[in-house]
């Protein structure tokens, strides 16, 4: 039968000893499906890591998912790679392998790892793939690395692509050609510099939100095929606009086609249940110490940014990782070689991966999802940190929503929740998260917490947003965050874009717009939103008002704003501030404003009096708003 197939290789010596070292970061230029033509003959080239298979056979379309029909070589160099080209087989042909395992006598039928397409679920077949985009990004590339910079406005619209508007006509979510259209523009709109993907590579189970991959390597087919990614991507970065995917190298799923028992052996998981299953998610956890299968991450992530033009990568779940214990009870873990909590293994991983993205790639960012107190996630590797470029700041998200729950009466009783979070904020370059993860499971619309009246809940939400964009560290506002969602998000429906015909919906609407413009336009406000010299306080300890009133500061004094925060329904009148210097103060931006359906309550232009007060030889007098931010810059 081997007729069928003629024995040929991608491979080098030198791939295989980078791929067992665990080294090899474009591994998926050799390994998955490949259309060649060799010797004036055109098919595909497939190859695959199954290292305790007996046999390997490629069944497909072409063949009538027939076994043995075109069975694959095995490598001569123990790498357990099995190869193999066949003639006539092309673009679109849907396969899979079927694996005899010398386990047991287990036959598996697998979706390629490397797959670049796969059929749309609930079908699990890998499709044979050549893109043919032709990018338009290049000027985007080359100024992506001062845009997308630590010290630049970083301001992030987080998107589940199959629920953030649907055809309800046709019974569907929008195609990727026709998100490249209305997303990007509507994005842009807000004024949002970055947007970041739940995530987006093949899942077979839609309630997982895309959390639970089968196929690493294929943009989900549930909206189009992978150039019709590509075109998405480019239409995004067209507008300025950088791209963030959601990556998930902390598990996967047990479906059949998917990595699990991969070869009849836990090729992909760790051997080990107290280390390859994840009791929460009832999931498979990657083997970290297999060295192919750090290969097979690393690349991964290198394969969309080198492949798609992704701007950053958001690691889910890496406290999962980082914990040998991570929601396990006791006696469901064992220590490390040093009696301690860590997954040396895992932590070793991801400074492997942070290290390759950025000497690889220019302008790139890592972003982690990680929501304990280990430290130096985002420090750089040479000072003992993991490398990532920023960490989700889980701590503000849970400390700001649990007070803004409080009626505002009892605020003053929890001065401490509000401003504990810059008691840390520097530790690590933080993004302040409104995440998808706050707005389901009975937890509630981010309007849904506000306490209140009508018009007191959509003040509080208004000055939470405006808390956050003042508060040092990237932001992160999941979509529906924007128009004030009533409801929990709902992955299987649209957003309610009714709600704009509402004005307080379209005034918080119009605040997320001016925030964004605010931010942007306001060098305190990002310059130094890393370090503690771009935030000072003025005052944290007026329990009594509920008031905190602070400086941002950016490079050039001049530049310096003060933010006061007002978190009950009181107007103060001559609500007196220490400030650094004399001059004006003038009202850049009221969350009360009546544009936003707030009360009107305003600042004309203030001059700073020859007053002291709060420890500073000047002062202001203001008029403080009801549950307001107002934004002040020096004149």
């Amino acid at each position: 039968m081997k007729q069928n197939v003629q024995l040929y290789s991608l491979f080098t010596d030198f791939d295989i000893s980078l791929f067992k070292a665990g080294k090899h970061y474009r591994i998926y230029e050799k390994l998955g499906s490949h259309i060649l033509e060799i010797n004036g003959v055109r098919g595909t080239y497939f190859a695959v890591w199954a290292p305790t298979a007996k046999s390997v056979s490629v069944v497909g379309d072409f063949n009538y998912w027939t076994e043995n029909e075109h069975p694959l070589f095995v490598r001569w160099d123990s790498s357990g790679i099995w190869e193999g080209f066949i003639p006539g087989v092309g673009k679109g042909c849907k396969y899979k392998y079927k694996i005899n395992s010398s386990i047991g006598n287990i036959v598996t039928e697998k979706a390629d790892p490397y797959s670049r397409k796969s059929e749309h679920p609930p079908a699990t077949a890998s499709i044979v793939w050549e893109d043919e985009y032709s990018w338009k990004d290049k000027k985007w590339l080359t100024t992506r690395a001062k845009k997308n910079a630590l010290d630049q406005p970083i301001s992030v619209y987080e998107i589940h692509l199959a629920s953030w508007k649907r055809k309800y006509e046709e019974n569907r979510s929008l195609s990727y050609v026709e998100m490249a259209d209305e997303l990007v523009n509507y994005v842009n709109d807000l004024g949002y510099t970055h947007v970041e993907f739940m995530p987006v590579m093949e899942y077979p189970y839609d309630p997982s939100w895309g959390y639970q991959v089968t196929g690493y390597y294929a943009p989900t087919s549930r909206f189009g095929n992978p150039d019709e990614f590509k075109l998405l991507v480019d239409a995004f970065h067209r507008k300025n606009i950088a791209v963030i995917m959601d990556w998930v190298p902390s598990h996967f799923p047990e479906d059949k086609h998917g990595l699990g028992r991969f070869d009849g052996s836990h090729l992909y998981e760790h051997p080990d249940y107290k280390k390859g299953y994840h009791p929460d998610w009832k999931s498979l956890i990657f083997n970290y110490g297999r060295n192919e299968v750090r290969s097979f991450l690393i690349s991964n992530a290198i394969f969309w940014i080198e492949q798609y033009h992704i701007d950053g990568l958001r690691v889910d779940a890496v406290a999962s990782m980082l914990y040998l214990d991570y929601s396990r009870e006791e006696g469901g873990w064992e220590p490390n070689i040093f009696g301690g909590n860590e997954n040396l293994e895992a932590i070793s991983f991801l400074k492997d991966l942070n290290m390759e993205i950025y000497q690889s790639f220019d302008g790139v960012q890592t972003i982690a999802e990680e929501s304990t107190a280990y430290p130096g996630v985002s420090k750089p590797i040479y000072l003992g940190g993991l490398g990532f470029g920023m960490k989700w700041m889980m701590g503000w998200m849970h400390d700001t929503l649990e007070y803004f729950k409080k009626d505002s009466i009892y605020r003053q009783h929890h001065q401490n929740d509000i401003s504990f979070s810059l008691t840390y904020a520097f530790t690590e370059n933080f993004t302040l998260p409104l995440s998808h993860d706050e707005v389901v499971y009975g937890k509630k619309s981010l309007l849904g917490r506000m306490p209140g009246d009508e018009w007191q809940r959509f003040a509080n939400l208004r000055l939470m947003h405006a808390y956050m964009y003042s508060h040092p560290g990237n932001k992160l506002l999941f979509m529906g965050g924007e128009i004030a969602q009533y409801g929990e998000w709902n992955y299987n429906s649209s957003l309610d874009w009714n709600l704009l015909d509402y004005p307080f919906h379209k005034g918080i609407h119009s605040l997320i717009k001016d925030l964004n413009k605010t931010y942007k336009k306001h060098p305190a406000l990002y310059q130094k939103q890393f370090s503690p010299e771009g935030f000072e306080w003025i005052s944290y300890d007026d329990n009594q008002n509920s008031i905190l009133s602070y400086l941002r500061k950016g490079k050039e004094e001049k530049d310096d704003l003060v933010i006061v925060c007002n978190f009950t329904p009181n107007v103060l009148n001559n609500y007196r501030i220490g400030v650094p210097r004399s001059g004006k103060l003038k009202e850049i931006l009221n969350t009360d404003d009546s544009k936003y359906e707030g009360s009107g309550v305003k600042n004309k232009i203030i001059k700073i009096d020859n007053q002291a007060f709060h420890g500073r030889d000047y002062s202001a007098a203001l008029t403080i708003p009801p549950l307001a931010s107002v934004f002040f810059s020096f004149n």
